[in-house]
């Protein structure tokens, strides 16, 4: 029989030292470049009421949440995702807040998901949100602010592809499809399944230039020119606003000098029930999933009672890290201080001056295992330190570079 005392969970892991190092500063630094650009943080609970996420809203599959009961019988789950419990604080805590409200985080989610490839079920993510208002200037900031985090993380070479959900409301709208049957498209598109979408449009009678726009959605992807070639005459009002809207983005992402760092994705596709607008996701080589991924969600916070346009992204720290290890990217843990050991009587000199360093913002540590000098060299040596202080009861300190 296994000892299940010892391991961890499938999905979990645990970080140690330098890795944990290297989490907590590019965790640090995210902060930084997101509240610099007027993001204010939020810190939203861990366990959230079953119903903010699934229930009548149906938001995520009750089969990826991790659930539970409290002690008055109430179904509770592990916060699968962010994103939807900012969304509840904008309808109610924050509903009076000056808009529009630029909002940051930084957490862990649980989310049950194939494993492989890295992905985990606790996962730690950054991200942001822009609540009050539907803008291209919006859309435009969030895509910024994804490309301003992946340079933050040390990631230099990336890409982001940007895709447009109106755009595919509106033609499914023309093409007369039923609500089953435009999310069967939905789910063949975002595989890339051209046979399949093929069989599907096979079965009706749709427009032609219609069918051929849909069949040709896994294939319109590159650089901003595909969209010049889409012919406007039969797609409708709504699929016509929507590319509009993503030029006007992209010409925004240019004037900032970021038009290198996007592609456009027209057969990206994401939930229907959650995404309304713009979307995007974020790559890098070495990772097989996107780092990062986000869009609008202009009917999200009204599930929560108040209608409020809204949009954002989210990163994967974990993710990030992964990459930055694959792509030889990742930084050394090259600690350097000062290890300080001393003669019996002279603890006291020795333990004054150690405060001493620490309070410059030195790393420094005192002797505590009292193993002899050969041993204190030792440990000194494998902690990283640069030299070591060694104190005598004379009251003089004699320093030994290492």
């Amino acid at each position: 029989m296994k000892r299940w005392n010892i391991y961890t969970p499938e999905g979990v892991q645990d970080i140690l030292f330098g890795q944990c190092k290297q989490k907590r500063r590019l965790e640090g630094d995210l902060r930084q470049i997101f509240t610099r650009n007027g993001f204010l943080e939020v810190e939203t609970p861990t366990i959230e009421f079953y119903d903010v996420f699934g229930g009548e809203r149906g938001l995520i599959k009750q089969e990826s949440m991790y659930k539970f009961c409290d002690s008055k019988g109430r179904l509770l789950v592990l916060r699968p995702d962010m994103t939807v419990p900012v969304a509840r604080l904008a309808a109610t805590k924050i509903k009076d807040e000056n808009w529009p409200l630029k909002c940051c985080y930084i957490g862990n989610s649980f989310c049950f998901d194939e494993l492989g490839g890295g992905r985990l079920n606790e996962f730690t993510q950054a991200g942001l949100e822009i609540l009050g208002v539907n803008t291209p200037e919006a859309d435009a900031e969030v895509v910024a602010m994804a490309v301003k985090a992946l340079k933050t993380a040390g990631i230099e070479e990336f890409q982001i592809d940007i895709g447009q959900v109106a755009f595919f409301k509106g033609i499914m709208e023309e093409s007369g499809l039923s609500p089953e049957e435009v999310e069967e498209v939905r789910e063949l598109i975002d595989l890339k399944d051209f046979v399949g979408v093929e069989q599907v449009m096979n079965r009706h009678e749709v427009h032609e230039d219609i069918k051929r726009l849909i069949l040709d959605l896994p294939r319109l992807f590159g650089p901003k020119e595909i969209l010049s070639g889409i012919n406007q005459a039969h797609i409708g009002e709504k699929a016509a606003n929507a590319l509009n809207n993503l030029k006007t983005v992209l010409e925004i992402l240019e004037d900032k000098g970021l038009s290198r760092y996007v592609s456009i994705d027209l057969g990206m596709v994401q939930s229907l029930n959650y995404y309304t607008g713009l979307v995007f996701r974020g790559y890098t080589y070495g990772v097989g999933f996107p780092v990062l991924s986000g869009g609008r969600y202009d009917g999200l916070v009204a599930k929560f009672g108040k209608d409020c346009p809204a949009t954002g992204f989210s990163l994967g720290i974990n993710m990030v890290l992964m990459a930055l290890e694959r792509q030889n990217r990742a930084e050394e843990d090259t600690p350097g201080g000062i290890f300080i050991i001393y003669e019996k009587g002279a603890r006291k000199a020795a333990s004054a001056y150690c405060e001493e360093l620490i309070q410059k913002g030195i790393r420094a540590e005192l002797d505590i295992a009292m193993a002899g000098y050969e041993a204190s060299l030792e440990y000194a040596r494998a902690k990283g330190f640069d030299r070591i202080l060694q104190f005598y009861v004379n009251q003089t300190c004699k320093e030994i570079l290492i």
